[in-house]
């Protein structure tokens, strides 16, 4: 297990967590900036000028992932981890590669008034025997990223368990999260998608309604927008596997097999393997079927309708060219086959 401390600087995450070190039996200390130290020294200078901030970087977060699967080899658990996550996207693609590596998360938000949340800040004195200007341009940084925190509450404060720590000791705070833990709460009942191992074969379904607009979900368990629709099972027709992941997802059950749009062979890019992705198209829903969709909370966590160029904002770029190319397959009612998302033959 993974008992994940949120909140911005100032919050009392450190101090609570090695208070909770000493109520938690079994428990170890994960740091997942130690690894964005690591990243800043073998990353070339380039690289780094990309990005604003290390948890930006794809390995960064793979690295969450794979460094607490090894620890939990080593030590019992659970991994007690201060870290601020304020990207919803960064907190799917980590919880969600936890979960399908059965690795459970309490995810716990460590929550003070701004007015003391400044105060701290300004009592900071980081680095330690630092030279005053160092520590002034910490305590800058620090107040920074107090307004991306008040953006990121309303989605944090629906996903964890919260600990308001304005007047709180660390050995109180540690107390409260420690008795949330043992009661179950902030668990994150997402879906668990076992990692791919080989090659796998997705099928997904367009749905649109009155408008031409097609529909897309979100995903708890991964960042960016996608197409409802899943993994093929193995020995299962995909057009079924389209029609059993739309029942499943949103509760609609197609009358009919829907009809191929594209083919699309993924390349492998480690650490995925890629595969076949087939798009179908399911027809348009009436306004009855559309107020009647069902959304699993573990699974899914909106949906909404968007025309193409919307689409291009919402969704990863290889998902987009995907949407882009059977939508064209749409208009012209003849299936395309594509490599790589470039189409061939």
């Amino acid at each position: 297990m993974i008992v994940w401390l949120n909140g911005t600087f100032g919050a009392g995450k450190t101090t609570a967590a090695h208070e909770l070190l000493d109520l938690l039996p079994g428990s170890t200390l994960y740091d997942p900036e130690l690894l964005g130290s690591g990243l800043r020294l073998m990353l070339p200078a380039k690289r780094l000028e990309e990005i604003d901030d290390y948890q930006d970087l794809p390995s960064w977060r793979r690295m969450v992932v794979d460094t607490a699967a090894a620890l939990l080899t080593e030590v019992p658990g659970p991994l007690v981890t201060p870290m601020t996550l304020l990207r919803q996207e960064y907190r799917d693609e980590i919880f969600g590669s936890l979960a399908a590596r059965r690795i459970p998360v309490r995810h716990v938000l460590l929550h003070a008034e701004e007015t003391i949340l400044r105060e701290r800040i300004a009592r900071r004195a980081e680095p330690p025997g630092g030279d005053p200007e160092a520590q002034a341009s910490v305590r800058r940084w620090c107040l920074e990223h107090l307004g991306p925190y008040a953006s990121a509450l309303e989605w944090i404060r629906g996903d964890a368990h919260i600990v308001d720590t304005s007047r709180l000791t660390p050995r109180q705070t540690a107390e409260q999260v420690a008795e949330a833990v043992r009661t179950g709460a902030g668990a994150c009942d997402i879906v668990q998608t076992p990692e791919p191992t080989a090659e796998t074969i997705a099928a997904g379904v367009l749905l649109f309604d009155d408008q031409d607009r097609v529909l897309l979900v979100d995903p708890t368990y991964k960042p960016g927008w996608e197409f409802p629709g899943g993994i093929v099972e193995p020995g299962e027709p995909p057009a079924r596997a389209g029609v059993r992941e739309v029942a499943e997802e949103l509760g609609i059950r197609l009358p009919r097999a829907p009809r191929l749009l594209v083919v699309d062979w993924e390349a492998p890019k480690p650490p995925g393997f890629g595969g076949l992705r087939l798009l179908f198209d399911g027809g348009t829903l009436t306004e009855e079927r559309i107020r009647s969709l069902l959304l699993p909370g573990a699974e899914l966590r909106e949906w909404r309708f968007a025309t193409e160029s919307e689409a291009e904002d919402m969704l990863p770029p290889v998902r987009w060219n995907r949407l882009r190319w059977a939508l064209r397959a749409r208009e012209r009612g003849c299936p395309l086959h594509l490599e790589a998302g470039v189409p061939v033959g």
